[in-house]
């Protein structure tokens, strides 16, 4: 199956910042942990958690220090050669979502899909993209995805909560909380955070 490309990739060099950016914030001590204390928060003692799109690798890495058993998958090499600089002890699958396998990886306590994973995905795949993350979640699991609802990064799309919404139905999960951010404020028109199951 050919798949169209991802904005990510057609936006090209204008998303180089984004991984240096958060290395220059790490080596600075900058709290950078706020997704991954979120999905901590989500997940049961030493659970399975699959990060889809793990970038640099911050959060794979911050939920692994926590004791967790995390799959991190990364298709941009730049971004995974700069996680494998940063992280050396955590492993990075080079698929995107839709080449992975749920068959062969087995079903995940929590499936993450943060970091604006969602605006830079390969146009009109958003349904399939979820389908797979429904595919890749245990019986109770849980995804945890949070997105800029309007198109404010390089490449990014706008990706409005209704639609955002029906696309969940469509791909047989539903909606269980939406937060404006990380730290759970309300929901706002800016940023969503939402945690989906089957």
């Amino acid at each position: 199956m050919t798949l169209p490309p991802t904005r990510w990739e057609l936006a090209g060099e204008d998303n180089r910042g984004y991984g240096q950016h958060f290395a220059t914030q790490v080596a600075r001590g900058v709290d950078v942990d706020g997704e991954a204390r979120f999905i901590d928060a989500l997940a049961p003692r030493g659970a399975r958690i699959l990060d889809l799109g793990s970038g640099m690798g911050r959060v794979a890495a911050a939920l692994q220090a926590r004791g967790h058993d995390v799959v991190a998958t990364e298709p941009d090499p730049a971004l995974r050669a700069q996680s494998e600089a940063t992280y050396p002890d955590l492993a990075v699958l080079p698929h995107e979502a839709l080449a992975l396998d749920p068959d062969q990886l087995g079903g995940f306590d929590v499936v993450a899909v943060v970091g604006n994973v969602m605006v830079y995905l390969g146009e009109g795949t958003e349904v399939a993209v979820l389908e797979r993350v429904r595919d890749l979640l245990a019986p109770d699991g849980r995804a945890a995805i949070g997105f800029h609802l309007t198109a404010i990064k390089a490449g990014s799309r706008t990706y409005p909560a209704e639609e955002f919404v029906s696309d969940v139905a469509a791909a047989g999960l539903r909606v269980v909380h939406r937060f404006g951010s990380y730290e759970l404020h309300e929901p706002n028109d800016a940023y969503a955070v939402w945690v989906l199951a089957r």
